[in-house]
């Protein structure tokens, strides 16, 4: 793995009060598969919190969207604006559409990494442009 390419500590949000200080600005995008909050960190880097409740789906469902989150942020930290923080959530959207067809594992398929990416990119570079 390459330097440029991992996810070290520095880059994740890890502890409530970190999570609770991005929430608190209530600056957010949403689409029809995730909610993405976002606030200026004073670092010349980009750092991610990901929150994956019960309510999407069993520890397999919730892992799995977390490592596709984590990728998509890994693989595409230069196209991301350095500087904030992000806290990403799944839509409630998607959480209702999945919890209404009962069939978790086949809503969880029909999620490929693409759409995450590009998903996630979308709403972090509608946030950062509103000014953080």
């Amino acid at each position: 793995m390459t330097k440029g390419n991992s996810f070290p500590k520095a880059s994740r949000l890890l502890a409530n009060s970190q999570f609770r200080f991005v929430l608190a600005k209530r600056l957010n995008a949403r689409d029809e598969l995730l909610l993405l909050f976002a606030r200026e960190n004073g670092l010349d880097y980009p750092r991610l919190g990901i929150s994956i409740g019960e309510s999407c789906g069993n520890a397999v469902v919730r892992n799995r969207l977390k490592r596709l989150l984590r990728e998509a942020f890994r693989q595409n930290k230069q196209l991301i604006a350095p500087g904030f923080d992000f806290v990403v959530l799944m839509s409630p959207q998607w959480v209702r559409q999945t919890r209404e067809t009962k069939d978790v594992k086949a809503a969880l398929g029909a999620i490929k990494y693409v759409q995450i990416r590009d998903s996630f990119l979308k709403l972090a570079a509608q946030l950062t442009s509103a000014g953080g």
